[in-house]
């Protein structure tokens, strides 16, 4: 698997504290709490991005919608991949995807609608290069293997802590069917990568100050970090041949 990650452009200063949606604040160092609320809060967070990033919800379309309409438009694979991903970088830098996610994004733990929406985004940029190279997005382990690579290097540490060989990377753990616990674990596992970085990245403190400077610089890093994670996708899920093709 490759160890590419997506990086913190931080520069590990005390972030400000992270709006919590719905009220209140959590310190931006201070990771969720394992058990409990935190534990079934990561747990969601995973989930709802399956839900919203992959199957796409009200206004916000599909993976597959994606990577069919970009294969219809190009006629080719890789440049079909190509247009998912430019299209989803112009939509992070414009900064706009959360308007269209609206209340899809809303989520009961200690992470701001932006990064949730980000994240969704992320999610249905990696399954629709997934989807493109030949992934089927209704198997488990293929959808598990998409929001892994969120995460970057760090999957490889969920994996192994899940009881998995890290052998084939994301593409093989694609073809496995995960057992119950397991796929628990790294939903849990996952989630708690995310929430954590949420309080440490450029995205849950830019854009608190000043509104029009700070919505333009993250909005920047907004599209540098969805471009490490497609790339990431780019080399996790290599091309599949299926069968009788």
């Amino acid at each position: 698997m490759d160890d590419a990650t997506q990086q913190d452009p931080g520069n590990g200063d005390r972030p400000a504290d992270v709006a919590v949606p719905g009220g209140g604040s959590a310190p931006g160092t201070t990771p969720p709490a394992r058990g409990g609320r935190g534990t079934a809060g990561a747990a969601r967070l995973v989930e709802r991005l399956l839900d919203v990033g992959i199957d796409g919800r009200g206004p916000f379309p599909s993976a597959q919608a994606v990577a069919d309409a970009a294969m219809a438009e190009h006629h080719d694979v890789e440049r079909a991949v190509d247009a998912v991903v430019r299209s989803h970088l112009k939509a992070a830098a414009a900064g706009g995807f959360v308007t269209s996610l609206g209340g899809f994004v809303t989520m009961p733990v200690a992470v701001p609608a932006n990064v949730v929406g980000f994240y969704a985004v992320a999610t249905r940029a990696v399954a629709a290069v997934a989807a493109l190279r030949g992934y089927d997005l209704r198997d488990q382990g293929v959808r598990t293997a998409v929001v892994l690579t969120l995460v970057g290097a760090d999957a490889n540490d969920l994996l192994r802590k899940a009881g998995m060989s890290t052998t084939g990377g994301l593409a093989g753990l694609a073809t496995r069917r995960l057992p119950g616990p397991v796929l628990m674990a790294l939903n849990k596992g996952i989630g708690f990568r995310l929430v954590g970085r949420a309080g440490r990245s450029a995205l849950s403190r830019l854009g608190r100050g000043v509104p029009f400077v700070g919505g333009v610089v993250g909005a920047g890093v907004d599209g540098y970090l969805l471009k490490q994670i497609t790339d990431h996708a780019r080399r996790e899920f290599p091309l599949r041949l299926v069968a009788g093709s």
